[in-house]
């Protein structure tokens, strides 16, 4: 007996690049302490006010099938915000409630992108990019964002990958702010992507999860722009900014045709989410901004004091933090690799931080490191990589000389 190629080929025959991250949770489990700095995981869990929201839903009987394209009042408030923030008048049937941003994604490319279709991504890229698009069954093409470009895509790359595609391309994803680089792209950089899609009829998808960590410059949705509002499909969750990782709450917006497929492709994948769990998302919708801002609040702090170390030496260079919850250092001063460096900061200091080669070619030779630890925690960590980085720099500049 054999498995599908579309599952069996998910990963491309390759790693999926979260093998530094299995590796350090096997030594965790072993009584190993690391210090973890992998993955987008809050510090801090969901926030109690949330938590008895659920468990009131629960106790209050919400605990059936609820519907499937969302409870209305969560899908409104998710309208009304998507509204606010963007501009767009938006209803109910523009959005559809899923179990969280990383469904999103893979249900946008099935509704888009025919088996054999090219789909565009950004390189670097957050790790589940090429698997997502490989299991809609459509064709992974990357595209490198340059660092001299802030790591936004130029458009003659995009022309490009779409040319060397032997078939039809149908969609692009981007991803704003941006994991792993914290790129922010601005409304010249969209308006220059929505100009392409219109140009090569493609699909937008959005990866707006991080949209209330931003700390340099603003977000800006590009279903904001006119010619991408009828194209484009919004990817958005609960886990980043009201730290809901675990309840798996997200949400796709986009054209009532678009949504209404969709819900038919929720009814036959997932019936839906719970009711109870979308009561609390609805609940800590309702907290406002402040809540937002409250929540990302460490994680500003702990970018300025990665800004502030990193200023301090010239071994480490850091990929401007416009924002998301990491820094992307590049370490190609040290004479490794980013999985090499990666390997060794965890078997020398016990920390463990992403290679930036899991999150493609463009970031290879530096590491994501997530600001998701207590401040005086995460500073002292930091400053151990950085002490490893100039003693490796230095060892390799005595082998040079």
């Amino acid at each position: 007996m054999t498995l599908s190629q579309r599952i069996t080929q998910i990963t491309g025959g390759g790693s999926d690049g979260w093998d530094l991250f299995r590796k350090a949770r096997r030594m965790i489990e072993a009584g190993i302490p690391v210090t973890e700095l992998t993955i987008g995981e809050h510090d801090v869990r969901t926030d109690p006010d949330i938590l008895d929201a659920m468990d009131r839903a629960a106790r209050g009987g919400h605990t059936g099938y609820a519907a499937v394209p969302g409870i209305a009042e969560l899908r409104a408030e998710i309208a009304r915000r998507v509204e606010t923030q963007s501009g767009v008048a938006t209803t109910p049937e523009n959005v559809l409630v899923v179990p969280g941003g990383q469904a999103g994604l893979y249900m946008a490319h099935l509704a888009v992108c025919d088996a054999g279709d090219g789909a565009l991504y950004v390189d670097p890229f957050y790790a589940t990019y090429p698997g997502t698009v490989r299991s809609a069954g459509a064709v992974a093409l990357p595209v490198a964002a340059r660092a001299e470009d802030g790591f936004v895509p130029r458009a003659s790359d995009l022309e490009a990958a779409i040319d060397g595609h032997a078939g039809r391309v149908r969609s692009l994803l981007i991803n704003t702010p941006n994991n792993p680089t914290g790129a922010v792209y601005g409304r010249e950089a969209l308006s220059r992507i929505g100009a392409l899609c219109l140009r090569r009829d493609l699909w937008l998808i959005s990866d707006e999860v991080y949209e209330g960590q931003v700390w340099d410059g603003e977000h800006l949705s590009p279903r904001a722009l006119p010619e991408l509002t009828d194209r484009t499909l919004v990817v958005g969750s609960m886990s980043k900014g009201h730290a809901m990782t675990g309840s798996r709450v997200g949400w796709i917006v986009g054209p009532e045709v678009a949504i209404e497929a969709l819900e038919n492709l929720a009814t036959h994948m997932t019936y839906g989410i719970p009711g109870f769990v979308q009561d609390a998302a609805l609940h800590a919708l309702r907290l406002g901004a402040a809540f937002e801002t409250r929540v990302a609040a460490p994680f500003r702090r702990r970018r300025d004091t990665a800004q502030r170390l990193v200023a301090a030496q010239d071994v480490v260079r850091a990929v401007p933090m416009q924002g998301a919850m990491y820094a992307l250092l590049d370490i190609r001063a040290t004479g490794l690799d980013g999985e090499a460096f990666a390997e060794t900061l965890l078997e020398r200091e016990r920390i463990a931080v992403m290679p930036g080669e899991s999150f493609g070619q463009a970031a290879a030779g530096h590491v994501r490191v997530a600001l998701t630890i207590e401040d005086t925690r995460f500073e002292a960590a930091l400053v151990q990589l950085l002490a490893l980085a100039a003693e490796l720099a230095g060892e390799l500049a005595r082998e040079r000389a």
